[in-house]
C-alpha cells in the first residue's frame, strides 16, 4: 500500500502536480475574496475605491481592478487560461508595489509584493496537469 501511494506521487510529478492544483486554488481564492469581493461591495458598507496611479479614465481602471481581482482568479482556479489570466493579475500587484506603494514601508508593500511573486511562479510553470489547460491541450 505504502509503496503504491509513493510511487504515485513521484511518478509523472504527482506531488508536484498536486501541489501546483492546491497553490492556485488557494492564491486565487485568497485574492477573490481578501481584495476582489470588497471592489464590488460585496462584505463591505461600500465598494472599495481604486487608486489611479496611471490616470485612466476611472471606468478603465474600475472594470480593469475588478476583472484582475474577481474574473482572472476563477480562471487561474480552473486552470483555464492559466498563463493568460496572471497578466493583469501582476499588472495590478506590479503596479501596486513599484508605483502605488513605492514609498511605503516593507510592511506595506509586502502584499502586493507576495501576491506578485506568486502569480509570477504560476506565469513561469503553468497550472500543471490537473488543470482545465491540461485536459484542453492534451486530449
Amino acid at each position: 500500500m505504502k509503496k503504491n501511494f509513493f510511487s504515485f506521487m513521484c511518478k509523472n510529478g504527482g506531488l508536484s502536480h498536486i501541489a501546483l492544483l492546491f497553490f492556485r486554488i488557494a492564491v486565487s481564492f485568497e485574492l477573490l475574496i481578501a481584495h476582489g469581493l470588497k471592489k464590488i461591495g460585496i462584505g463591505v458598507v461600500i465598494a472599495e475605491t481604486v487608486p489611479n496611479p496611471l490616470g485612466l479614465p476611472e471606468f478603465v481602471n474600475q472594470a480593469f481592478a475588478i476583472v484582475a481581482n474577481i474574473i482572472m482568479p476563477l480562471f487561474i482556479a480552473m486552470g483555464l487560461f492559466t498563463k493568460i489570466a496572471t497578466l493583469p493579475i501582476l499588472a495590478i500587484t506590479l503596479t501596486g508595489y513599484f508605483v502605488v506603494h513605492f514609498n511605503d514601508p516593507i510592511a506595506v508593500k509586502d502584499v502586493p509584493f507576495m501576491y506578485s511573486v506568486c502569480f509570477l511562479f504560476l506565469t513561469i510553470v503553468g497550472p500543471g496537469k490537473y488543470s482545465l489547460d491540461y485536459y484542453f491541450l492534451n486530449k
